[in-house]
C-alpha cells in the first residue's frame, strides 16, 4: 500500500513509478514558456497604467473616466473566463493559449490608434476578451502535465508571469516611451512581440505529455502513474461542467479568496503608477523603476511560495496545514503592509512597504493548483475559469471604485483602505478552503 498526494491510501499497483531511464523535463520547459506568455499578458494589460500620466494628458481623461477605461479590460476578461475554461476543456489548452496570445498582440498594437476615451475603452474591451482563456487554459495544463506534488511549483510558474510582467512592463514600456518619444509606438512594438511569442507557444505547447515529441517514455509514465494514483484516491475524474461544484463551500471560498487577492493586486497594478506620480512626485522614469522593484518582489515571492509549498508537502506536511498556514501568513503581511503605506508618507518607505506587500500577496499564485485539486483534470478548465471570473469581478469594480474615491476625496487614503478590506477577504476565505481532497460531484 502507498499514500497519495491527497493523503489517501491506495493499492501499490497504482502508486507513481516512472518507467526505466531518466525522465525528460519537458513539462518544466513548457511552464517556463507559459511564464513568458503570462508575463507578456501583464505587460500588455498593464501598459496603459504605466503610460497613464501621458495618456490622460493626450486624451484629456478625468479621474472618473480613467477609472472606467482601466476597468473596461476586466469587463470582457471576466465575462469570457468560464467560456474560455470550457473551451480549454473541450478543445484543449494548446489552441486557447496560442490563439489568445496572438489575438491580444493584435489588440495591443491596435490600441495605439485610440483617439479619445471611447476608442480607448473599445480597444481595452477587445484586449480583455482575447486574453481571457489564457489562465484557465494554464490551469488545465497544470492538471494535465503535473503530478499533484509538483502543482505548487507549476502554479506559481504560470501565475508568476503576472508580477514579472508587471515589473518588466513598468521598465520596458517606460523605456520604450523614452526611446520612441511616443506611448503609441511602444504599444505597437509590444503587440508585435506578443504575436511572435504566441506563434512560439503554438509550436511548443501540447495538450498532454504523450502528444509532445520531446517527452520520453519515462517522463510520460511518471506523470501518468501519478495521475492514476490521484484518480484512485478520489471521486471519478469525468467531465461534469461547473454546476456540481456550486454546492461546495470550498468552491465558493476559492472564488472569494481569489476576488480578495485581485482586489489588492489589480488595484496596485492599475492605479499604483498614478498614485506614485501624484502623491510621491515620481516622474515616468522613476515610476518605471519603482514598478520594477514592487512587482519584481512579487515575482520573487511567488516562486518562493511555490518552493515552500512543495517542499513542505514533500516533507510530509498535509495540504491543509501547508496552504492554510501560508495563506494566513501572507494575508496578515499584506494587511499590515498596506496599513503601513497609509500611515507612513515617505516615498522610499512606501515603495519598500508595497514591495513587501507584493512579495507575500503573490503567494496566492498557489491558487492555480486548486482547480485540479478540487475538480480533477477533466474539469480544471471550467473551474479555473469560474475562479478567475470571481477574481476579475474585483478587476471590474476596483479601478472604478478607486477612481470615484480619489476623485471624490482628493486623496488615496480611502483607496488604500479599500485594498486593506480586499486583503482581509482574501485571508478569511483562504482559511476556509479544504485543500486536501477532490470535491464530490454526485
Amino acid at each position: 500500500m502507498s499514500t497519495t498526494p491527497l493523503g489517501k491510501t491506495v493499492p501499490a499497483a497504482t502508486a507513481p513509478a516512472p518507467a526505466g531511464g531518466r525522465p525528460s523535463r519537458v513539462r518544466w520547459k513548457m511552464f517556463v514558456l507559459l511564464l513568458g506568455v503570462v508575463a507578456l499578458n501583464y505587460i500588455d494589460r498593464g501598459s496603459v497604467s504605466v503610460a497613464l500620466p501621458l495618456i490622460t494628458d493626450d486624451l484629456g481623461l478625468s479621474k472618473e473616466t480613467t477609472g472606467f477605461v482601466l476597468s473596461a479590460f476586466f469587463w470582457t476578461y471576466a465575462l469570457m473566463q468560464i467560456p474560455g475554461g470550457w473551451l480549454a476543456d473541450r478543445f484543449g489548452p494548446r489552441r486557447m493559449v496560442s490563439g489568445a496570445c496572438i489575438g491580444w498582440g493584435v489588440a495591443q498594437a491596435a490600441t495605439a490608434a485610440a483617439t479619445g476615451a471611447g476608442s480607448l475603452l473599445g480597444y481595452r474591451l477587445l484586449l480583455g476578451a482575447v486574453e481571457a482563456p489564457v489562465m484557465p487554459a494554464g490551469g488545465k495544463l497544470n492538471a494535465q502535465w503535473l503530478p499533484a506534488k509538483e502543482r505548487g511549483r507549476g502554479a506559481v510558474l504560470l501565475d508568476g508571469g503576472a508580477p514579472l510582467g508587471a515589473a518588466l512592463g513598468g521598465i520596458l514600456i517606460s523605456a520604450l516611451i523614452a526611446w520612441t518619444g511616443s506611448w503609441r509606438t511602444s504599444f505597437v512594438i509590444a503587440g508585435v512581440l506578443t504575436v511572435v511569442i504566441g506563434l512560439c507557444a503554438a509550436w511548443y505547447v501540447r495538450d498532454t505529455p504523450r502528444e509532445h515529441p520531446g517527452v520520453n517514455d519515462a517522463e510520460a509514465s511518471y506523470i501518468e502513474s501519478a495521475h492514476a494514483a490521484e484518480d484512485a484516491a478520489g471521486p471519478a475524474d469525468e467531465r461534469t461542467g461547473l454546476r456540481p461544484y456550486l454546492r461546495h463551500r470550498s468552491f465558493w471560498a476559492m472564488c472569494l479568496g481569489w476576488m480578495g487577492f485581485n482586489g489588492v493586486f489589480y488595484g496596485l497594478l492599475t492605479w499604483g503608477p498614478l498614485y506614485l506620480s501624484e502623491t510621491k512626485g515620481f516622474d515616468i522614469k522613476t515610476i518605471g523603476w519603482s514598478t520594477l522593484v514592487i512587482f519584481g518582489s512579487g515575482f520573487v515571492g511567488e516562486l518562493t511560495g511555490g518552493w515552500i509549498s512543495d517542499r513542505r508537502k514533500a516533507a510530509g506536511a498535509g495540504a491543509n496545514a501547508v496552504m492554510r498556514t501560508m495563506m494566513g501568513v501572507a494575508g496578515a503581511a499584506v494587511v499590515a503592509g498596506l496599513l503601513g503605506v497609509v500611515l507612513v508618507p515617505d516615498p522610499t518607505t512606501a515603495v519598500v512597504l508595497l514591495s513587501a506587500v507584493m512579495f507575500f500577496l503573490r503567494w496566492a499564485g498557489l491558487y492555480w493548483s486548486l482547480p485540479s485539486t478540487l475538480a480533477g483534470r477533466s474539469n480544471a478548465g471550467v473551474v479555473g475559469g469560474a475562479m478567475n471570473l470571481a477574481g476579475n469581478i474585483a478587476g471590474i469594480v476596483t479601478p472604478i471604485a478607486v477612481g470615484y474615491i480619489v476623485g471624490g476625496t482628493g486623496s488615496y487614503t480611502w483607496a488604500l483602505l479599500y485594498f486593506v478590506g480586499a486583503g482581509v477577504l482574501f485571508t478569511v476565505s483562504s482559511l476556509v478552503i479544504d485543500y486536501s481532497r477532490r470535491l464530490a460531484v454526485r
